[in-house]
């Protein structure tokens, strides 16, 4: 799509949004009806494409995409009204007579860049958090998932016009032409390193941007932890989507006391839940295939290694007695390669991950109260969970979202309403009294009166 073309997109949609099309939150809600029944009509199709783009099942599609998404539009199906309205809040005396209340309010055309790794999931969320807000939308998928962003464009043309809704399709070049342009919101999922950029061209018009990006996610196994349960939700949250997932645990770090056992239990749990890979996806592209392959160490291999190239297929894979310096550790995995690691106390092992850039995501599997509260409580990370993985973005009830280098600001449920949203805030004053006291000339009498109320 030329530049040209983007920029009359923009246009349209402003000139959509300023004569009050998306302010009904009536329509709002009615909107969001019609796009659950076209997601609903088409699921078959997200699931083939899906499918065809990273080699999702059924089942994995509709647990980690579809089902998420409609979870999240029957939210805010139910919701919308609520958190639409104004506001009251506390109004000081030295204000009488008056009442006070936060008007949230759309920003106005909006851009949602959205990732490869969950291409339906990550664009649908963040649509219908910035619709329930009453926005339009600009949304642009990833060019490494075409099928998905394919089906995308055709549910958005289903539901909304393209002034109100509309894909831009396209690579490097549609991204550059979108940046260069003036929205009053972004929202970007995706890397650290395009993260920057989108950062930079957005201060640019001073535009606010929430930032979902990623880092590497540690995993805490310590000595009282179920090491059966730790084994089995961490398996399922690394391999999931073959490791292609931005909370997934990047790497554990496994009390020495214990890590034998873990080891062993991690094997017995990859065969018991990937004994068959037909079920089982497949890296995005080459390139990331070839980048993966690189970070494997053949002497520190426990279990799996093996790949195909043709496929783009690497197994389940477990490393042990990694270190920082292992070229595994460098950057963040984004695949099914488990890195292993082992810690002796848990004060040192929090000084460690502290001085490390903040990850999005952390987990920690333990029975000790004092450590979990601790750990919890002194590491800088998004979310997390405790004795799970991954689960923590599964509701709409928390925010999700990074801190420092994995991102900033959050959304899903009443968290997504008011990222897409301003609150203005409104003091509605009364005529029928006017305190003399703040105008001039002032007098002793009236400061007396002033710092009676201001204390």
């Amino acid at each position: 799509m030329q530049a040209e073309e983007i920029k009359q997109i923009i246009e349209n949609q402003r000139t959509y949004f300023e004569n009050g099309s998306t302010q009904d939150v009536e329509i709002r809600i009615q909107t969001l009806k019609k796009l659950k029944e076209v997601i609903l009509l088409k699921e078959d199709e997200i699931c083939a494409a899906l499918k065809v783009d990273l080699g999702k099942s059924k089942s994995e599609s509709y647990m980690s995409e579809i089902g998420m998404v409609l979870d999240e539009i029957g939210h805010m199906i139910k919701r919308t009204r609520k958190y639409a309205k104004k506001q009251k809040v506390h109004t000081p005396l030295a204000q009488f007579a008056a009442s006070s209340f936060r008007l949230p309010c759309p920003y106005g055309v909006v851009l949602v860049m959205s990732p490869w790794n969950y291409p339906f999931l990550l664009s649908m969320d963040p649509l219908i958090d910035a619709i329930a807000a009453g926005n339009t939308v600009v949304l642009k998928p990833s060019a490494y998932s075409p099928a998905t962003s394919k089906v995308l464009e055709s549910i958005i043309l289903d539901v909304f016009p393209k002034s109100h809704v509309a894909v831009v399709q396209g690579g490097r070049k549609e991204n550059q032409a979108l940046l260069d342009q003036k929205f009053n919101y972004i929202f970007f999922t995706g890397s650290s390193f395009v993260g920057h950029e989108v950062m930079r061209k957005a201060s640019e018009y001073l535009t606010p941007v929430t930032l979902e990006l990623g880092g590497k996610s540690p995993c805490i196994v310590d000595e009282t932890a179920d090491l059966k349960v730790a084994a089995r939700r961490i398996v399922f949250g690394k391999y999931l989507n073959c490791g292609q997932t931005c909370v997934a645990p990047d790497y554990i770090y496994v009390s020495r006391k214990v890590k034998d056992s873990f080891v062993r239990l991690v094997v017995e749990e990859i065969k018991r839940q990937f004994g068959s890979l037909d079920n089982y996806g497949k890296i995005i592209n080459q390139k990331h295939f070839e980048r993966l392959i690189g970070l494997m160490n053949p002497k520190k291999l426990v279990y799996g290694g093996k790949y195909d190239q043709s496929t783009l297929q690497i197994e389940p894979t477990v490393f042990d007695q990694i270190t920082w310096d292992d070229a595994i550790m460098q950057e963040e995995i984004f695949g099914p390669l488990m890195p292993i690691l082992t810690f002796d106390s848990i004060d040192s092992l929090i000084s460690l991950i502290q001085s490390k850039p903040t990850p999005l995501a952390l987990y920690y599997f333990s029975k000790d109260q004092a450590n979990i509260e601790k750990v919890m409580k002194t590491v800088g990370f998004g979310g997390g969970c405790i004795n799970d993985t991954i689960i923590h973005l599964a509701t709409s009830a928390m925010p999700f979202g990074g801190l420092q280098e994995s991102g900033m600001g959050g959304y899903h449920g009443y968290e997504g309403f008011k990222t897409f949203s301003h609150y203005k805030s409104i003091v509605n004053k009364k005529t029928w009294l006017d305190l003399p006291m703040r105008y001039q000339p002032y007098t002793k009498k009236h400061d007396k009166i002033i710092r009676m109320f201001l204390k």
